[in-house]
This record gives structure tokens, C-alpha cells and sequence, in this order.
């Protein structure tokens, strides 16, 4: 298959602005968008191919056909004939919730699903914006659910200033959140299961306070100050730099002034191309696509080489 690009699902939410529309040119419903799915197969959101003889198609539809060709044999094995990880565009003009996700195991428990290991690549911020990213110190359950009860949680948690480039890896347990004035690309596990424990009382359209998760959490939080989020990684120009790797995605960062061809023929994984600048067209021996900032592009995983042609663009590149 050739290189595949799909519908943006765009999401409504509580806290969305316009930078989809505004940094990434994406055509938003409304003025509070805050999320573009990119690639997906959660069930009711499953991405739909946008370019070419496929256009139409459902990712889940080629997967079901083709599973070892378009995920790879080892993706297969692991994890079926579902996409493994969540793409996707993040536009928060307010402070999303205090919140956290549950690792594998107690995820299987509960809700016979995955956990949500995710990272996030800041790709615009106003000036004062800043993420939520753990504990400022160790924190005992007790004190935990004490600052629930008198209003304090935001004292005990850790604030990190950002600006573009910046990268940060969520693991499961870790308290989080997205803060106001934040534009950033999101590679997730496959899972929607998340523990809100604080959204600053806020009311949804019709007047309701969104749901807490706070007994849940309790037992899926990492109370331990650990400094073990922000992604140190080269940024050399015209090559393959390592960003993130763990048992669920493997991130790349490439920042390129010029073509670049990749052997892939051993990776046995899609490939995923995240433009977080500038534009370039993406070869496989099946055909081409070409993505600007704001898209992304699926190549599958029985691609022997990709080219990658540009004048200037960089590329989050993203493998199982």
C-alpha cells in the first residue's frame, strides 16, 4: 500500500480553542475544538483514508484484511488485529483536568483494556504555559486524599514551563495535565481510560460537573517525586534521532534540510509520520503522499524503503 493519509476526527471539548484551525489549518466545527484524532481504531472514532485508490477505506477495514502486511507480524502478535497506539493533535486553550491513566494491569482488571502510556511534543505554547507533570515531592496516600478534601492538590503538584520542541514521556500512574496556551502533538496506547481527580470545578455546557474518578485513582497513582519526564534527545539536521522508546511506541525526531532514505526492511512495524514543520512527501515503492504541519501519514509495514523528499520539514517518526 502506498503511503495512507486519513480524515482528521475533530473533537469538541470543554477546554479546546482555535489553534487547530489557526496554527495547523485544519477546517474546526467550532471554536472550541480540542482535539484531531489522526489515526485511530477506537471503536465510533476509526480513521477513514483520505487520499487515493483506498480513499474511503477504514483503517480497521485494511487491518481486518491484511493485518500482518499493514501492523507488521510482531505488532500482530502482540496485540491482534487492533492498532496498537492513538495519534493525535492537542489544542488546549484552558487547563485540561488533573488526571492520570492505570497501568496494563490493573486496566485488564478493571476495564479489560490497556493502560495509557503516552508522550506529548510541544508544537506551540504561549508565553506563561506550562504542564502539570507529577509531584513536587513524595506524597503519602493519606496527604494525597487530604488535599482532595480541603482543596489543596494544587500545592502538592509539579509545574514545568514549555516552549516548542520541548518533550515530555507520561508513563502510567504519573499525575498530569495539559495547561492553557499549549499546542502539542500526543502519541498514546490504544485505551480512553482515564482517572480525572481535579478539573477546577468547572461546569459543562449544560451546567454539570464532569465526573471524578477519585476512589479509582487512588490505587493507579505513582506518589513519588521522580524526575523522569522530560525527553533529552539530539536534533541533529538530515538524520534519525532517538526521542522516546518504550514497550509501546519508539519515537523518532527528524529534522530535515534534504531527501532522506530509510531501509526499512527489517522493522517489521508501520510507520508513522507525524509533520510537526514545514511539508515533505513521503515515498514507498507503492506510491507517495505528501504532508504539511498539522498532518500525518501512515506507511505500512510491508514497505521495504521510504524516501523522504523535502526542502524542510520535521517529522516525528513513530514504530512499534
Amino acid at each position: 500500500m502506498y503511503p495512507l493519509k486519513f480524515n482528521p476526527i475533530l473533537k469538541e471539548r470543554l477546554w479546546g480553542g482555535t489553534k487547530l484551525k489557526d496554527v495547523l489549518g485544519k477546517e474546526i466545527p467550532n471554536d472550541i475544538t480540542g482535539e484531531s484524532w489522526e489515526i485511530s481504531t477506537v471503536p465510533g472514532d476509526i480513521s477513514v483514508v483520505s487520499n487515493g485508490e483506498l480513499m474511503g477505506t477504514s483503517l480497521q477495514e485494511l487491518i481486518d484484511q491484511s493485518g500482518e502486511e499493514v501492523l507488521g507480524k510482531s505488532v500482530v502478535e502482540r496485540f491482534g488485529k487492533e492498532f496498537p497506539i492513538l495519534i493525535k493533535f492537542i489544542d488546549a486553550k484552558q487547563d485540561l483536568s488533573i488526571q492520570l491513566h492505570p497501568n496494563d494491569e490493573l486496566a485488564k482488571k478493571r476495564h479489560n483494556s490497556f493502560g495509557k502510556t503516552e508522550m506529548w511534543y510541544i508544537m506551540n505554547a504561549d508565553k506563561a504555559a506550562s504542564l502539570i507533570v507529577g509531584f513536587n515531592k513524595d506524597v503519602s496516600k493519606e496527604e494525597y486524599a487530604k488535599s482532595l478534601e480541603d482543596d489543596s492538590l494544587l500545592e502538592l503538584l509539579n509545574y514545568e514551563k514549555v516552549k516548542e520542541g520541548d518533550t515530555f514521556f507520561i508513563n502510567t500512574g504519573k499525575i498530569h495535565a495539559i495547561g492553557a496556551g499549549v499546542l502539542l502533538a500526543e502519541i498514546q496506547q490504544t485505551s480512553d481510560v482515564t482517572y480525572r481527580v481535579f478539573d477546577f470545578n468547572r461546569r459543562d455546557k449544560n451546567g454539570n460537573l464532569r465526573e471524578l474518578h477519585t476512589e479509582q485513582a487512588l490505587d493507579a497513582i505513582d506518589y513519588k517525586q521522580k524526575d523522569d519526564f522530560k525527553v533529552h534527545y539530539d536534533r541533529d539536521e538530515d538524520v534519525v534521532n532517538d526521542m522516546v522508546a518504550c514497550p509501546y511506541f519508539t519515537t523518532n525526531y527528524i529534522d530535515l534540510t534534504k531527501d532522506l532514505e530509510q531501509d526499512v526492511s527489517n522493522r517489521d512495524s508501520f510507520t508513522i509520520y507525524m509533520c510537526v514543520g514545514g511539508s515533505a512527501t513521503i515515498e514507498n515503492e507503492f506510491g507517495s503522499a505528501t504532508i504539511q504541519k498539522g498532518e500525518t501519514a501512515l506507511v505500512t509495514a510491508n514497505s521495504k524503503k521510504i524516501q523522504l523528499k523535502t526542502k524542510g520539514a520535521k517529522l516525528l517518526e513513530v514504530t512499534i
